[in-house]
């Protein structure tokens, strides 16, 4: 067996961790490109979403590479992406490819006992012992919490450093390195190294950057090929961004959403806007665009991929949010065809947006 997944932002360091750690093979994707995308563009229904054309490319490219085994998370309850495992199958099947697929999913929508049964079609291949395999699993953990808050500092305090674009070359070389490891222990021990490091950045606490909240559908927010890498040019303008939709947290809210404790400042958040969950993570979006505002952002960019349901639902409301709350916000649709140049445009008028309004109210004391 040799595994593979798709590119998730930041979760290829958790699982690269753990089958290095168990000692199975697996092949990991090339980095999301547009020679991918044209090669899940290819094979995938027209109407279908951005993620699933990736995702497909992700897995053909991999499969080229050796692969024969696909690891995949589960679904956002009513959204298109509970079907991409069925589906991508189908395809997969169709073009000759002779595939195992294991499907995670949260164990309030399939029970412990059976994701205990998936989790050991994976370590079933390992030789390591049951507390090894265990101690694996939580320096998983530890990763993914370390390199998801490593990339929180970097986007924040970019707005504030002093000597430009260190934040960004020191999160390249993080996660270079981290990639470069050979075992859960080292990559550990990387990551807390740079960790450190971010935590003696020069910084001017008298800088005032513009601070962006980045919410909308957890693919387009986490997987910056996707986005057109929007956290990487705003923080070559010294913008601090924020999101809260991270691997890490997609963890933890999974876990919790069984006791239905998960997600309780943003579930409260959102309720006034949208009280119920109507799939992917349009409450989530709700919530995260009103806690921005009380954090005291400049403003919010929604991301999402042409067709999602749930973010069009999120779309209509979010004017009314911006009205009640006098807190602007701009909505960008991403699919294959997106061109950066106009991408970049609206960006960069947002930008001015945001500036000139705060020039305005520091003018009229507001």
């Amino acid at each position: 067996m040799i595994i593979t997944f798709p590119h998730l932002g930041n979760i290829q360091f958790a699982l690269k961790a753990i089958f290095d750690g168990l000692e199975i093979d697996y092949v990991i994707p090339p980095p999301c490109n547009n020679n991918g995308l044209e090669i899940g563009a290819l094979y995938s229904p027209e109407e279908i979403c951005l993620p699933f054309k990736i995702m497909l490319g992700n897995y053909i490219q991999a499969i080229k590479e050796g692969a024969d085994t696909i690891l995949i998370i589960g679904s956002c309850g009513p959204c298109r992406f509970g079907e991409y495992c069925e589906l991508q199958m189908n395809i997969l099947k169709k073009l000759g490819y002779d595939l195992n697929f294991i499907f995670l999913d949260c164990p309030s929508a399939i029970g412990l006992e059976e994701l205990y049964k998936r989790f050991s079609l994976i370590t079933s291949q390992s030789h390591k012992s049951n507390f090894e395999k265990i101690k694996i699993f939580n320096d998983a953990k530890k990763i993914i919490n370390l390199i998801d808050n490593i990339d929180k500092k970097a986007h924040y305090l970019c707005g504030y450093e002093i000597n430009k674009g260190e934040c960004k070359r020191l999160l390249n070389h993080c996660k270079k390195d981290a990639m470069n490891s050979k075992s859960p222990s080292d990559m550990l021990c990387i990551l807390r190294t740079y960790n450190k490091l971010f935590d003696s950045i020069m910084i001017d606490k008298n800088k005032k950057p513009l601070k962006i909240a980045l919410i909308g559908e957890i693919y387009t927010i986490i997987e910056p090929f996707s986005n057109l890498f929007i956290e990487d040019k705003l923080m070559d303008y010294g913008v601090s961004t924020t999101r809260q939709l991270t691997p890490s947290w997609w963890v933890k809210n999974a876990a919790l959403g069984t006791l239905k404790i998960n997600s309780i400042n943003i579930r409260r958040a959102s309720k006034k806007y949208l009280p119920l969950y109507i799939g992917g993570h349009a409450r989530e979006c709700i919530g995260e665009a009103i806690i921005a505002e009380k954090q005291g952002c400049d403003g919010a960019i929604q991301l999402f991929p042409m067709g999602c349901m749930p973010e069009i639902v999120s779309k209509a409301i979010l004017p009314t949010i911006s009205k009640d709350k006098d807190f602007p916000m701009m909505t960008l649709i991403i699919d294959e065809m997106t061109g950066e140049a106009g991408y970049l445009t609206r960006i960069e008028a947002f930008l001015d947006l945001l500036e000139r309004r705060r020039n305005k109210n520091v003018l009229y004391g507001s």
